[in-house]
This record gives C-alpha cells, structure tokens and sequence, in this order.
C-alpha cells in the first residue's frame, strides 16, 4: 500500500492536493524536545488565544522533560531513582504519572513496568501522557481542530477541514517508505510500538529482557495516554497481545509479527473506512 505519503509511522497523512475546493486553516509548530519531535497542526483559525496555548502547549513539553527525563541527572525523576529527592518534593505530576503506571501494570497483568532493569523509568507513558495534556491545552483555547504528533504517536481531535477526517499512515515496519494501512477518523489516539525506530527499547518484565513475537503493534482509541501505554504493554506481551486487547473497551489493533504476517482485532477495520 503506498498511499498516502509520507509513510511515516502514524504521521498525519492529510495533505490537500491542488485539486481541492478549500484548503483547511492551518497553522503548524515543531518542537525538539523529550529527545523526540512534537508537532502541533492546528486546523481550526487562529486566535490570540490559541496562539497563546501553543507556546503554553510547548512551555509544557519543555516541563515534563525537565521533570521526567531520566537522561537529565537534574530530573525529578532522576533524583528520585538516585535516592536524593522524596516523592514529596517532587512535583504533583510524578505521583499522578506512577499512579498512572500502576493501573496500566494491573490492567496489562503486569506487562507494563515503570521500573525496567530495575530502575525507576516512566517513558512508556510519559510521552503520550504529555501529548494528551498539550491537545487538552489546545482544545481548552478554542482549537476544536488539531493533531498533536509526539514522535509518531498522536492525538488529534475534532477533524481536518471541513468535512474532513484526519488521515493516519502506519508504516510498515521492514520496508520503510511503504504504509501498511490508513487509520481515519475524528478524535482518536493512534500510538505504536516496535524496533523499527528504538530498536530493542522495550523490556518483557517477566524475563527483563526485550520481547519476541511481533515487529510493530500499533493501538487506536480515544485519547493517548492509555493508548500508547497499552501499546507498550502489549508489545511486551508478542502474540499473546491478540486476545488481550480484544478484550479491552475501545481499543483496537493492528500488528506485524516478528517473521512478517500481519493480523488485527476484530473492530479494527472500522478505524480505516474498512
């Protein structure tokens, strides 16, 4: 499958062509920062108050990687795990996000861990967590329209012009430039795990090393903190992710394995128009 381009891994795959009657309000940032690449598309007309949430939305960003980077020795997060900061002196977020960790552990029957290797990390949800709360910055200001793409994980709400659904491109895993699908619609979250960018970045809790059994998983639902931890959950389940996330409310999936094939929950084709 080549269309739409670029294939690249949950990108927004939307682009008007010359062909169209009106092309959508849109104003567009990037921002470097939690060592990956955050976008916000905002399709709804600028105000000065959405203009104002955007560089709150990027003020945040910039927080949470002060906050949760556990490449920065100065971190909370860091200082937590080296014994030289209390919970307590850390702020309100930390406890909100381990708290946030621990469900998602339960309801993934332990396949989610916010200590791999034994130290204390929480980037399998961190990042879609702070995703989530920069859109809820936008939306709050008035942007009923915009994608938040944090590293191709994304959260987009309301639609992409008028009459438009977004557009979402999973790419595929071994060959890179091709799609395997297109996943549309209105507010949903879309996050995937895999190799394919990280390498083995993930850890099987219940061996400490990286998981077998699948290539890619990628999980849609409706907002991105749950999806994209669960996404990491059940990568680190392999196969055994299948009837797992069957079961969970509304939350589909679309997996390569390790040696290629490729299989989806049942309510999966109703997210690409299928």
């Amino acid at each position: 499958m080549r269309e739409p381009t670029p294939a690249e891994e949950a990108m927004p795959a939307d682009e008007p062509t010359p062909a169209d009657e009106a092309v959508p309000a849109r104003e567009v940032r990037v921002v470097h920062v939690m060592g990956t690449v955050f976008s916000f598309d905002v399709r709804t007309p600028m105000t000065p108050a959405i203009d104002r949430a955007l560089d709150a939305a990027e003020d945040w960003l910039r927080h949470v990687d002060a906050v949760f980077s556990t490449y920065r020795p100065d971190s909370h997060i860091s200082r937590l795990a080296s014994g030289t900061l209390t919970l307590d002196q850390c702020p309100g977020e930390v406890a909100e996000v381990l708290a946030l960790c621990a469900r998602v552990a339960e309801e993934s029957g332990g396949r989610f861990t916010w200590t791999p290797h034994g130290r204390l990390d929480p980037s399998g949800l961190v990042k879609g967590w702070a995703a989530e709360a920069a859109s809820d910055l936008l939306f709050e200001a008035g942007a009923a329209d915009h994608c938040v793409n944090a590293g191709g994980d994304v959260q987009v709400r309301g639609s992409a012009g008028p009459g438009q659904a977004w557009r979402i491109g999973l790419a595929h895993p071994f060959h890179p430039g091709d799609l395997m699908a297109v996943v549309t619609g209105t507010d949903l979250a879309v996050a995937t795990s895999g190799t394919s960018e990280r390498g083995d970045h993930i850890v099987d809790p219940r061996t400490g090393r990286p998981p077998v059994g699948l290539a890619s998983l990628t999980l849609v639902g409706r907002r991105l903190t749950r999806v994209d931890a669960l996404a990491t959950a059940g990568f680190a389940m392999g196969e055994d992710a299948r009837d797992w996330i069957a079961g969970l409310a509304g939350i589909e999936a679309f997996a390569v394995t390790a040696d290629g094939r490729a299989w989806a929950t049942p309510g999966f084709p109703a997210w690409t128009g299928g």
